[in-house]
């Protein structure tokens, strides 16, 4: 007979943080949607400022700090407290959209640099 034990969500804070632990991709998951959907909004809004000239104005810099530190703690609290992201998933909103939301925002943000590196202006030419 084979038992087979479901794996508990660890307790420390080294083994979420580990590589291959719950918190970094999905941390870097929601920090990139964040960033992807407010590098759009400025282009937006501002007629034309490129990702490239958001970092380097530095205006945006002081309320990333705090977004990474917010979320940052907003993810890691619950995977202290033994609970893991699969076990509140639901329907549509699951863990897995969830982290692929993240991946594809990644590549939106890169898609974001190249582009303007490329040809020299925003993605959103207002």
């Amino acid at each position: 007979m084979v038992v087979v034990r479901a794996q508990k969500a660890s307790s420390g804070l080294w083994d979420a943080l580990k590589f291959s632990g719950p918190a970094p991709e999905r941390i870097n998951g929601r920090l990139v949607m964040v960033g992807f959907v407010s590098a759009i909004a400025v282009e937006a809004t501002t007629r034309g400022d490129g990702l490239f000239a958001q970092a380097a104005s530095g205006t945006g810099q002081a309320w990333f700090a705090y977004m990474v530190a917010a979320l940052s703690v907003a993810s890691l609290v619950p995977l202290l407290q033994g609970e893991s992201a699969e076990t509140r998933s639901k329907g549509l909103m699951n863990a897995n959209a969830e982290l692929w939301n993240g991946r594809l925002a990644m590549l939106g943000l890169v898609a974001l640099a190249v582009t303007e590196y490329f040809t020299g202006a925003p993605f959103i030419n207002a």
